[in-house]
């Protein structure tokens, strides 16, 4: 089955499935939920996500920081379609979506048990472990290169 990866509108039907899909993955295991005003300043951020027969499957964040950086956040794959490369496509794409934007460099925060995943798409990590959602993170980035 076709796996098409794009840019969700914010307020969509698939923008409140990928909120789910975020709540389920990332949020629930650590006694989290979502606060209203946290997804309201989403607004601004861009939603990438992976559809697979009109069901979000994939889904990740990218906030713009500045003209040359920008965030990678928020990336959940639906447990079922772990180890299928949706997470490495979607990461392709925002990447490319990025440099279109004008953006050099890539970053985020990584899980411990994430950092694997990144490292195989060339992020690396950059200063200490710390502390996020209360559980540890590492700092990663990766330089942007325009495809030749």
């Amino acid at each position: 089955m076709e796996i098409i990866i794009g840019l969700l509108e914010f307020n969509s039907s698939e923008h409140l499935e990928s909120i789910a899909l975020r709540d389920q993955i990332l949020r629930k295991p650590l006694g989290l939920k979502f606060k209203e005003e946290d997804l309201q300043s989403e607004s601004s951020e861009f939603h990438i996500g992976a559809m697979q027969n009109e069901d979000v499957i994939g889904i990740l964040l990218l906030r713009q920081l500045d003209q040359q950086r920008i965030k990678m956040r928020q990336v959940a794959v639906l447990k079922s379609e772990q180890r299928k490369s949706i997470g490495r496509k979607m990461v392709q794409f925002s990447e490319d979506f990025a440099l279109g934007l004008g953006h050099e460099i890539m970053e985020l925060h990584a899980r411990i048990e994430a950092i694997p995943f990144y490292e195989k798409l060339n992020y690396k990590c950059i200063g200490d472990q710390f502390f996020e959602v209360g559980i540890p993170h590492y700092k990663m980035e990766k330089q942007l290169k325009p495809i030749a």
